[in-house]
């Protein structure tokens, strides 16, 4: 039997049978602890799913809105020329630039927030760092864009299916 196992049974002989004292290794301890870290990554995982669903929700309404409150503006834009592509292709760019600048405001304040914890936590962990994935977030900026151009859709196709007339005769 090896030195190792050797002591933990040596240990475990000596505490007897009391379930409040656990005897493990490092690697034991390593393991223990990866396993929590990964569902805890799980679980933001989801919060990050929700988040997508919520932010998705809120650019819809947000440009619902917006075409509701606009419509005689919208109206005047068709009347001096902008075809229905055009008022499309303004409110599709309207939420990207919501969607992307909340995607930057979201990660900018993420990693804030995680350097302070770092910060914080110098103390009890020696060698805790902050690893930022320039390329993941950028992914997920980009990927927030994507979101925001399919949350327009049905806003945009709205806003262009009134008349001329009915646009500009709106109060």
């Amino acid at each position: 039997m090896p030195a190792g196992l050797q002591l933990q049974q040596a240990l475990r002989d000596a505490t007897g049978d009391n379930p409040l004292i656990q005897v493990q290794s490092s690697h034991d301890l390593q393991a223990a602890y990866a396993s929590r870290m990964s569902l805890l990554i799980e679980v933001k995982y989801g919060l990050l799913g929700m988040a997508v669903v919520i932010a998705v929700l809120g650019v819809v309404n947000t440009l619902t809105m917006s075409v509701f409150e606009r419509r005689r503006e919208i109206g005047l834009l068709r009347a001096v020329g902008l075809d229905r592509r055009g008022i499309r292709r303004m409110l599709q760019l309207e939420s990207v630039a919501i969607g992307t600048f909340g995607a930057v405001l979201g990660i900018t304040m993420g990693v804030l927030m995680a350097r302070v914890v770092v910060r914080m936590s110098k103390d009890e962990v020696s060698d805790l760092t902050t690893v930022v994935p320039y390329g993941r977030l950028a992914a997920y900026v980009l990927g927030a864009g994507a979101v925001s151009l399919l949350a327009a859709l049905w806003p945009a196709r709205q806003a262009t299916r009134p008349s001329i007339l009915d646009g500009i005769a709106t109060d």
